[in-house]
């Protein structure tokens, strides 16, 4: 056992003292203001519950309902009236079952073994649950593999050091790349005065701090935001190894994106992918809604995925919150709003998270059916009309920002629209456009043409792109913003263009507008398409793009100087661009340099027809 140790430390602000029971809903905790009370459930329409006799209620208080003391928060309050959304499955409740208040909020048990897990909405290990779900399952600190687990704690402070909040008070070794990292929480400093020596668990005494305890594990209230010292303005890239993405509609660090698409478009790949080759330090997968066999794609394929920082599994830097289509909808808000918290907690560490959320759309179609089952009046197309605030709330938890123990860390959120029928004018959707910076829209058409990543140039955009641009300038690429300018252009012309050539024909255009036309070609083909399942083109380094882009920019110049040095437009189109095509999948994900010379190798030729 270590030096120091309590099985009853304070958490961090606003989250209790670290008792030894439920850490995750904690729906046995009763506070004493609601011991003596007689509240009864009222009425109970799916996960709608009201209660009455409920004294001293807060907002967002969790209730234990029934004898299964099922999980619900606290959403309205009249008197000691109060209407709750259960968090479980309410089959079995019935007016007049006992109901009792918590004294605490929906929160979540941060500490180590979190990475390379899966979690159910409430982050309670599905690892060690039943197969099938039951409201009276143990959360997961009543579940002995977390609870009795030993973790070798590492001090990296001293006795008789002051401290504030966010300083490292020792690591505890995970497997992979991430090292997990004791912090003083929040609204706690002053003199270490004692720190263990040996194994802990999860909820004994790391260190005493001016005369609080400090556990492995903190507790914090999912809906609260953690503080940060500062939020940065700065404009970093968040390479995702997808090239439409990195070089045409980039995403800074600490920014939130949206991808909206219908039906086949290919979102759950884009966002697979996006998860096994960003360079963030710590994923948070949140499937939210979806069907259960994706987010066995997705478990399975980072479980396969080797992590190019160890060598070890991707899996190992990845926590993933499944929350699925036939699990409580109402789990599915916990489920985002846990997801982004311990994408917080990491970025506290000094790591850059990156949250996944497939799909928003799901969470919204949970608010809307339960504002309507409350008998809210109902805004555009029945959502409720708090839906832009919801949404707002999430995206706008994104941030770069210095942490409070000084470290540059980011929290991407990165979010999931899947819009009925395809329809972009829906309120979800375009709701979130409000509120993000990037916008990788899906196109049918494209999808079904088989050009994947199908992210259409003509309805995404990103908002940070000039000051992307700037970053790039001073970090040796003065040309990205340029290469990205000219590469819109062509794309729009090409599109413009191919409009009237289905009408008139391609050939009676003007040759150097029949150059524009192959131009879109080729950067469809030879830059914005990629292949998922390749070992070349999966992922595709910052500088590999650059350089594919600008091989086939400078092809496209080639071929106008062609024309208008009088050769025929008809000969240039003929010509085997096929070389210019495969080199996205001839050169490695790096081999930038093999790019530029294979590049060079096929101007050379391609100028022959002079």
């Amino acid at each position: 056992m270590a030096g120091v140790s309590s099985a009853n430390a304070p958490g961090p602000e606003g989250a209790g003292p670290a008792q030894t029971g439920p850490a995750q809903t904690g729906v046995e905790q009763t506070s004493s203001a609601q011991t003596g009370s007689a509240a009864r459930i009222r009425r109970v329409n799916g996960p709608l519950v009201e209660v009455s006799g409920l004294d001293d209620v807060a907002m967002l208080e969790l209730v234990a309902l029934g004898p299964e003391r099922i999980a619900a928060e606290t959403i309205a309050i009249n008197g000691t009236d109060a209407t709750l959304q259960a968090y479980e499955y309410t089959g079995g409740l019935k007016s007049g079952d006992e109901a009792a208040g918590t004294g605490h909020q929906l929160s979540a048990l941060l500490g180590p073994g979190l990475l390379g897990q899966v979690f159910d909405g409430l982050l309670r290990p599905l690892s060690s649950a039943p197969m099938w779900l039951t409201a009276d399952r143990e959360d997961a600190a009543e579940d002995r593999q977390v609870l009795d687990r030993q973790w070798k704690f590492e001090p990296q402070a001293a006795v008789g050091d002051t401290v504030s909040p966010g300083d490292v008070l020792g690591t505890v070794p995970e497997a992979g790349s991430i090292q997990f990292r004791v912090t003083v929480p929040p609204g706690v400093s002053g003199v270490l005065s004692a720190v263990a020596t040996g194994p802990l668990r999860a909820l004994e005494t790391a260190a005493v701090v001016g005369g609080t305890q400090v556990t492995l594990a903190q507790r914090w209230p999912v809906h609260r935001p953690r503080p940060v010292a500062a939020r940065l303005s700065d404009a970093v890239p968040m390479h995702t190894g997808q090239r439409v993405l990195d070089l045409m509609y980039p995403l800074p660090r600490g920014a939130a994106a949206a991808v909206p698409g219908g039906f086949g478009t290919g979102k759950t790949l884009l966002l697979q992918q996006i998860a096994k080759w960003s360079d963030a330090d710590v994923i948070i997968y949140v499937g939210c809604g979806e069907r259960g066999n994706e987010m066995a794609d997705v478990l399975d394929g980072l479980s396969r995925l080797e992590d190019p920082r160890t060598g070890g599994a991707l899996l190992d830097r990845t926590v993933i919150i499944a929350n699925t289509s036939n699990m409580p909808m109402m789990a599915r808000e916990a489920s985002i709003n846990t997801g982004v918290t311990v994408a917080e907690f990491f970025r506290d560490m000094g790591y850059h998270a990156v949250v996944i959320a497939d799909s928003t759309s799901r969470w919204a179609e949970a608010l809307r059916e339960f504002a309507n089952r409350n008998g809210d009046l109902p805004a555009e197309e029945g959502y409720p009309a708090s839906l832009a605030s919801e949404l707002a709330a999430f995206y706008e938890r994104a941030s770069l920002a210095t942490t409070l123990g000084g470290a540059t860390a980011s929290v991407t959120v990165i979010g999931a629209v899947s819009p009925p029928g395809g329809d972009m004018s829906e309120p979800v959707t375009t709701g979130t456009q409000r509120f993000v910076r990037s916008l990788w829209q899906l196109d049918r058409d494209l999808a079904y043409s088989r050009h994947y990543p199908a992210v259409s140039w003509r309805g995404s955009f990103s908002r940070d792109a000039e000051a992307l641009g700037r970053w790039h300038a001073a970090n040796g690429d003065p040309q990205w913003a340029e290469r990205r300018a000219r590469a819109n252009l062509v794309l729009a012309e090409s599109d413009r263009l191919a409009a009237l050539a289905e009408i008139i024909g391609s050939g009676s255009l003007p040759g150097h507008e029949q150059m524009i036309l192959l131009g879109g070609r080729l950067l469809r083909d030879g830059v914005l398409l990629q292949n998922a399942l390749s070992a070349n083109d999966g992922y595709s380094s910052a500088a590999k793009g650059s350089a594919l882009l600008e091989a086939v920019l400078d092809t496209i110049q080639t071929c106008q100087d062609l024309v208008a040095a009088g050769v025929p437009a008809s000969s240039v189109d003929s010509y085997d661009f096929s070389p210019l095509l495969r080199l996205r999948e001839a050169a490695g994900p790096s081999d930038a340099e093999g790019v530029a010379e294979r590049a060079a190798a096929f101007l050379t030729g391609l100028k022959e027809l002079r």
